[in-house]
């Protein structure tokens, strides 16, 4: 009996190993399929939007013991206002200073759920060389195999709110917003 008993045991193990490995995964950005953006008020007239054309990263996921992680770096001489003067501007000393700070990144240190639903993910925001910790909502987060690639993937569309001058982004305050709003969409494909 005891014997058949360590054989179920064996037999249940290894089925239930394969079932929790899929689980826990890592995945790395798929920057064709993640967009972060941004919106600033811009001198009390309108909303200026815009956005970063390159980024990269990875996500951990494991939804059955709660656990997130993910880091997200993006090329800070790829933003996009749809203006390639305003874009030069943003990308000098007085903004973004991208020769100096090539690199924007976002690094999580925790997560927060709502029953089994992930929440939010705090982490750390570098800009400019300057670390400093931001909360980024998460509106949902969806896993599984892509229609198309059979391959597993997940994606997240997440909203934060910043103070620039918070990272030392300082130039025409107040008159251009202090607020920044980000928006990211990101999707990961498990490696």
């Amino acid at each position: 009996m005891e014997k058949q008993m360590k054989k179920v045991l064996l037999i249940t193990s290894l089925v239930i190993l394969p079932v929790n490995s899929l689980l826990a995964a890592s995945y790395t950005v798929d920057p064709a399929h993640t967009y972060v953006s941004f919106a600033i008020n811009h001198l009390g007239f309108s909303t200026m939007r815009g956005k970063f054309n390159q980024q990269s990263g990875s996500l951990e996921y494991d939804h059955s013991s709660k656990k997130a992680s993910v880091t997200i770096e993006i090329d800070a001489a790829s933003i996009d206002t749809g203006h390639v003067k305003r874009d030069q501007h943003l990308t000098s000393p007085d903004f973004l200073n991208a020769v100096e700070h090539p690199t924007i990144t976002f690094k999580s240190t925790k997560t927060g759920w709502n029953g089994n639903k992930l929440a939010s993910v705090t982490g750390n925001l570098t800009i400019l060389g300057v670390s400093k910790p931001v909360t980024l909502q998460v509106d949902s987060i969806n896993c599984g195999e892509h229609p198309f690639s059979k391959k597993q993937v997940c994606g997240f569309d997440a909203t934060a709110s910043i103070k620039r001058s918070d990272f030392g982004v300082n130039y025409g305050l107040p008159g251009i917003g202090e607020v920044l709003d980000l928006q990211i969409e990101l999707e990961a494909s498990r490696d």
